[in-house]
């Protein structure tokens, strides 16, 4: 089954993911920040990676594009699961390298749609 990298610095966040995950028998990975998701997954080579944005030190918006940028993680699709509402972070998201963009909360069954779309 594939792996998801949850890139999250709110325990509650994860704990919602990583549940979902489970129950629907993916692996999954957790980064606390954007540079250790950016340092996971490089040395992990997640199947995808969903993105928070407000994050201390390296924000999900810079940390999308660090990973968009690098050869070694180009191709991991990135989806930004986030509190930020506007059509300009959602646009800003997509010319970071986003693959997909989710309002939290977000519904279990748009979760998994959006993740199947991309694996």
């Amino acid at each position: 089954m594939a792996t998801i990298l949850i890139v999250d610095d709110s325990p509650s966040q994860v704990a919602h993911f990583t549940k979902i995950l489970e129950k629907n028998g993916f692996d999954y990975l957790v980064a606390e920040d954007g540079a250790s998701g950016v340092a996971l997954a490089k040395s992990a080579k997640p199947d995808l990676v969903l993105m928070d944005v407000v994050m201390p030190e390296l924000n999900g918006f810079q940390a999308t594009r660090k990973l968009s940028q690098d050869p070694e993680t180009k191709n991991i699709p990135v989806i930004m699961v986030t509190t930020k509402d506007q059509e300009t972070d959602r646009v800003w998201g997509q010319r970071q390298g986003a693959k997909g963009f989710m309002v939290k909360p977000v519904d279990e069954a748009d979760l998994l749609s959006e993740i199947r779309k991309f694996l």
